[in-house]
C-alpha cells in the first residue's frame, strides 16, 4: 500500500495533503484532470494533512529563494520531518511540483520523490482551490499574499543582477544620439530664423553651437561695435574671425528685426547652447560609466562605440555571448539580410566602421581589419562580462596589437604573437587587480575607523552633555552656599563694629533675638488654643504682624523692662503647657 503526500509551496505557508486511493488515480488519469475543476469532487481525493505558515514576508523571501534554487530551506525540513510520515508500514512517497527540489529532498529524506503525471494535476487542482481547501484563508488575503512575496521575490531578482549597470551605459547612449539629433535641428532653425537679421554670420561661422552663442551675444547687428570685439573673439576663438564677424555686420543685406523677435531667437539659442552643454556632460558621464562596466572593450575601440555595440546587443552579457562573426556586422542586419536575398556581397563591418582603426586602414585592408577589430572586441566584451576587478590592461594590450595589425598591413612588420601578447596582460592585470584590491581594503579600513570614531565622538557628547549638566547643578548648590555664607560674614561684620563701640548694644541685640523667638513660640501657642477653643480668639494673624511690628519698632534703650518681658514669657509657656 502506497501512501501519497502532495507538497505545495504557496505565499502564505507550506501545505501538505493527503491522497486517497493512489492506484485507482493513477490508472484514472482523464478522470482525475475533469475531477480538479469541481471542489466537491477534488475534496473526496485530497484532503489537507498540515499547514506551515510563514512567520513575515522576510521569511517567505527567503523560503521562496530557497526553492528556486532548488534548495531546502530549515522551515521546509522541519515541516515535512514533522509532519510526513518517514516510518510505518505503508511506503511514504512525496510529489513535489519542482524536480529540482525533489532531487534535494530525496537526498536529505531518503523517500521516493515523484514529480510528474498525477501530482502535476493534483497539485493544479490544490493551487485552484486553495484558499477553499485552508481554513481561514480567504481567496482575498491569499492573492494579496502572492502579489507582496511576487514583487519582492522580483526586486530581490533585479537588485542582485550583477550586469543591471550597462542599463544606464543603453539608456545614455541612446539620449546622447537623441541630442545629436535635436541639436542639429534646432541649430538650422536658429540659422534660418537669425539669418533674416544677419545672413552673412553662416557663412563665416559653421559651428552649430559657436552660431548660436553668437545670435546670443549679438543680438541686433547694428549694435556692434569696437567694444564688442573681445567678448566675439571669447566665443569665436579667433581675432581675424571676430573681425570679420565686425565688419560684415556694419555692411550686412539683412533686414531690419523689431526687438520682441530679437528676444524670442535669443531665448531659443539659449536653448540650444544649453542642450550643447548638457551633451558635454553627458558625454562625460558616459565615459566613466564605461571605465566601470566595460573598461577593456572602451580602452581598445572607444567610449562610444563600446557603448553602441552593448547597446545594439543589449546587455554587456549578450555581447560577450555573440561570436567575432556577428560583432562584425552587428548594426548592419539591413544589408546582410538585403544582401543574402539578392545573392549579393555581404557587409563587412556595422558599427565598428566608426572606430578609427577603420579609417586609417586602406580600402583593400577594410575587410581584414574589420575582422580582426571584432575578433579583439569579442574578447575584451568576455573580460569585462566576467571578471571580478575591471582593469583596462587587456583593453590596452589589445589596442596595441590590432595597432600591429596596421602596420603589418602596411609595412609589413610581422606583429608580436597573441600567446606573448596575453601572457603580459595577465601578468600586468594580476598586479593591477592586487594594487585595486589593496586600495579598496583601505578605504574599507578608513570608513570602518571613521564611523568608530564617530561613534565614540557621540559617545564624548552624550557624556559631556551629562557632566555638563551634572556640574551646572554643582554650580548652582555652590553659588546658593556662598550667597548664604556672605549673608552670614555681612551679619558677622555688623555685629564686630557694635561690639567694638560698646558693650551696651550687644545685650539690645541678644533681646531683640529672644523677643523675636518668644513671638514665634506664642504666635504658634495661641494658634494651637484657637484650633482647640473654636473661636474664643478673636486675633487675627494680621493683627499679630502689627503687634510685632510695634515691638519691633520700640527703642533698644528700655532695657529695665527686661524682667517684666522674662516674667510674661514664662507665664506663656507655662500656659502653653497647659
Amino acid at each position: 500500500m502506497v501512501l501519497l503526500h502532495v507538497l505545495f509551496e504557496h505565499a502564505s505557508g507550506y501545505a501538505l495533503f493527503a491522497v486517497k486511493e493512489v492506484e485507482e488515480i493513477g490508472m484514472l488519469l482523464p478522470q482525475v484532470e475533469e475531477s480538479v475543476l469541481s471542489i466537491g469532487k477534488f475534496n473526496s481525493m485530497v484532503s489537507l494533512a498540515a499547514f506551515f505558515p510563514f512567520k513575515s514576508a522576510q521569511a517567505a523571501l527567503e523560503n521562496m529563494n530557497a526553492i528556486s534554487e532548488g534548495v531546502v530551506h530549515a522551515d521546509l525540513k522541519l515541516f515535512l520531518e514533522t509532519n510526513l510520515p518517514l516510518s510505518g508500514k505503508k511506503k511514504a512517497m512525496l510529489g513535489v511540483s519542482d524536480a529540482k527540489v525533489g532531487a534535494a529532498l530525496q537526498e536529505e529524506f531518503t523517500i521516493s520523490i515523484q514529480t510528474g503525471g498525477v501530482v502535476a494535476e493534483i497539485t493544479r487542482g490544490v493551487r485552484l482551490h486553495f484558499h477553499s481547501l485552508v481554513k481561514g484563508l480567504t481567496a482575498q488575503a491569499a492573492s494579496k499574499a502572492q502579489l507582496g512575496l511576487g514583487h519582492s521575490y522580483s526586486r530581490a531578482k533585479v537588485k542582485f543582477n550583477v550586469n543591471r549597470v550597462d542599463n544606464m551605459i543603453i539608456q545614455s547612449i541612446a539620449l546622447l544620439d537623441q541630442l545629436d539629433k535635436d541639436i542639429n535641428t534646432f541649430s538650422m532653425r536658429v540659422r534660418e530664423w537669425y539669418g533674416y537679421h544677419f545672413p552673412e554670420l553662416i557663412k563665416i561661422v559653421a559651428d552649430n553651437s559657436t552660431y548660436c552663442r553668437l545670435a546670443q551675444l549679438i543680438g541686433n547687428r547694428k549694435e556692434l561695435s569696437e567694444e564688442s570685439l573681445e567678448s566675439l573673439e571669447e566665443v569665436v576663438m579667433d581675432a581675424a574671425k571676430a573681425q570679420a564677424i565686425l565688419d560684415a555686420s556694419r555692411s550686412s543685406m539683412g533686414m531690419d528685426i523689431s526687438p520682441i523677435d530679437l528676444i524670442n531667437i535669443e531665448r531659443f539659442s539659449n536653448r540650444v547652447v544649453s542642450l550643447a552643454a548638457y551633451r558635454l556632460e553627458l558625454q562625460e558621464y558616459l565615459r566613466s560609466k564605461m571605465s566601470q562596466v566595460a573598461p577593456n572593450l572602451a580602452a581598445l575601440i572607444g567610449e562610444v562605440v563600446g557603448a553602441r555595440l552593448i547597446s545594439h546587443a543589449g546587455s554587456l552579457t549578450n555581447l560577450a555571448k555573440y561570436p567575432a562573426s556577428t560583432v562584425q556586422i552587428l548594426g548592419a542586419e539591413k544589408a546582410l539580410f538585403r544582401a543574402l536575398k539578392t545573392r549579393g556581397n555581404t557587409p563587412k563591418y556595422g558599427l565598428i566602421f566608426h572606430s578609427t582603426f577603420i579609417g586609417r586602414a586602406a580600402a583593400k585592408n577594410k575587410g581584414r581589419i574589420s575582422r580582426y577589430l571584432a575578433n579583439k572586441c569579442t574578447i575584451a566584451s568576455r573580460i569585462d562580462c566576467f571578471s571580478e576587478v575591471p582593469t583596462s590592461v587587456f583593453g590596452d594590450k589589445l589596442r596595441e596589437q590590432v595597432e600591429e595589425r596596421l602596420s603589418f598591413y602596411e609595412t609589413g612588420n610581422v606583429p608580436r604573437k597573441n600567446v606573448d601578447v596575453m601572457k603580459e596582460a595577465v601578468k600586468e592585470a594580476t598586479d593591477v587587480a592586487a594594487e585595486i584590491k589593496r586600495k579598496l581594503e583601505k578605504k574599507e579600513k578608513k570608513r570602518k575607523k571613521r564611523e568608530k570614531k564617530l561613534q565614540e565622538e557621540n559617545g564624548e557628547a552624550n557624556g559631556e552633555v551629562e557632566v555638563e549638566n551634572g556640574e551646572a547643578e554643582v554650580a548652582v548648590v555652590k553659588k546658593k552656599k556662598k550667597k548664604q555664607a556672605a549673608e552670614e560674614n555681612e551679619a558677622e561684620m555688623e555685629e564686630a563694629p557694635a561690639a567694638e563701640n560698646g558693650a551696651v548694644d550687644a545685650p539690645a541685640k541678644k533681646k531683640k533675638k529672644r523677643k523675636a523667638e518668644a513671638e514665634e513660640v506664642e504666635v504658634k501657642a495661641e494658634e494651637a488654643a484657637a484650633t482647640d477653643n473654636g473661636a474664643e480668639e478673636t486675633e487675627t494673624p494680621a493683627k499679630k504682624k502689627k503687634k510685632r511690628k510695634t515691638e519691633e519698632a520700640e527703642p533698644a534703650e528700655e532695657t529695665p523692662e527686661t524682667p517684666v518681658s522674662e516674667k510674661k514669657k514664662k507665664k506663656k509657656k507655662k500656659e502653653a503647657a497647659d
